[in-house]
């Protein structure tokens, strides 16, 4: 056990997690695992199947990061619209509309969110 500066006891494993093994897809919807809800931050993985999409939103008073971990994508930030292979890195900084126009195949991105949200 460890215990971080506000007391909260965490196991070990707790800080380390597979993004392989923690992968799912669904044919009728993306899907979402959570990796980490700290007080400060989410950090999770969106899955995508090609032609899924994920609506434009915006998070009130959290900054948001995907970054590419497989597959491609076509995402929106503000009024931009781009394609997004592995490797790159997409900043939605809050109160901005984000959002995956469309999964082009395959597609798995792992997300941040700070403060996460409750």
């Amino acid at each position: 056990m460890i215990t971080d500066t506000w007391g909260d006891r965490h196991a070990m494993s707790q800080f380390f997690k597979s993004v392989g093994g923690s992968q799912s897809f669904a044919t009728d919807r993306p899907t979402k695992a959570d990796l980490f809800a700290g007080r400060q931050l989410f950090v999770g993985l969106n899955c995508f199947e090609p032609g899924q999409t994920q609506p434009v939103h915006v998070h009130t008073g959290a900054d948001k990061f995907y970054l590419v971990l497989s597959g491609r994508a076509r995402m929106t930030v503000g009024v931009e619209t781009e394609e997004a292979g592995p490797g790159t890195v997409v900043w939605a900084p809050a109160h901005v509309p984000h959002g995956v126009a469309e999964a082009l195949e395959r597609t798995v991105l792992l997300v941040g969110i700070a403060p996460p949200p409750r």
